[in-house]
Parts: C-alpha cells; structure tokens; sequence
C-alpha cells in the first residue's frame, strides 16, 4: 500500500486514508531510534484507554512477560534503540482491520540483533476495543526520542484466499 523511509529524524509516521479492500493488514518496521524508545501505535487517532495487550520476550538467558490493559497505544516493540549497526525489526498483523462489527486484534514480532542495547525479541498480542474499521496507523518512537534516518515502515494490504 504504501512505504516510508525516514529522510530526517522523527517521532512519529502516519498511513492514513487505508482503503477497506483487505482482510488485513501487514506494517513491517526496520530501524533505529535515537533513544532507547519501545514502538508504540494508534489507530485512528484513538488516543483514549482502549488499547490492551500481553508481551512475552526473552534474550537467550532471561524471559519475560508483561500485561498491560486500559492504555492508550498499541505496544509492539521494546527498547529499538540507538544502535545504527544492529537494528530493530518488526512484523505487525492487524487482523480484520476492515470489519466493523468485531474489536481488532494486532499481533507483533519484535527482534533486536545483537549490540550492546538490549538484544532480544518478543512477540505481542494486541486488542483496540472498537468495532471500528482500520483507516490511519499512527507508528510511535515511545520514550522521548525519534525514529532515526533510514528507519522504513512498509503498509501490505492482504486479500482473502
């Protein structure tokens, strides 16, 4: 649907105007922060506590898991960090984004390769308590820094088989 590759640093990037016409859709996130900032979302500007989730994440010698219900964002990523050589990645699925009689589901696997920040991955389960269609993805730099130059988000749309 539509690409982004940071020109200048920010904190945030916005699809808008997503066309109901798929089942689903697939955010793909690469990238640095110039911070150590989780990756945040919210869809249709929702900024009010409709937002859940449950994380499960480990680094090869520790695990964890964290909840998190009654928030204002999607979490679907921690610690992207500052590291320019070892960059975070992220595959986002907003399950039946384009119904508008059930709550959305937003699954997320995050990966952070080696480095001294943070390495690790973790996967989310997300839920945005509305019957609402999916129209604008806003992806956040969560922790006071920016996305760096070169960070791309990359919007699929998947149709139905």
């Amino acid at each position: 649907i539509a690409t982004t590759t940071l020109g200048s640093a920010q904190s945030s990037v916005t699809f808008s105007s997503i066309s109901g016409s798929y089942t689903d859709l697939v955010l793909v996130f690469e990238g640095t922060s110039s911070a150590i900032d989780s990756l945040f979302a919210r869809v249709n500007s929702d900024t009010a506590s409709n937002y859940s989730g449950t994380e499960l994440r480990g680094d090869g010698s520790t695990a964890g898991s964290s909840r998190f219900s009654n928030v204002s964002y999607l979490y679907l990523g921690y610690n992207v960090s500052m590291d320019s050589t070892n960059r975070a990645n992220a595959i986002i699925h907003f399950m039946n984004y384009s119904n508008s009689t059930t709550y959305k589901t937003v699954l997320s696997r995050f990966n952070r390769a080696g480095g001294s920040s943070y390495p690790g991955t973790a996967a989310y389960v997300n839920l945005w308590r509305s019957t609402s269609a999916i129209t604008s993805i806003q992806m956040i730099d969560y922790g006071g820094g920016n996305f760096s130059v070169g960070s791309t988000f990359t919007l699929y749309g998947i149709t139905s088989a």
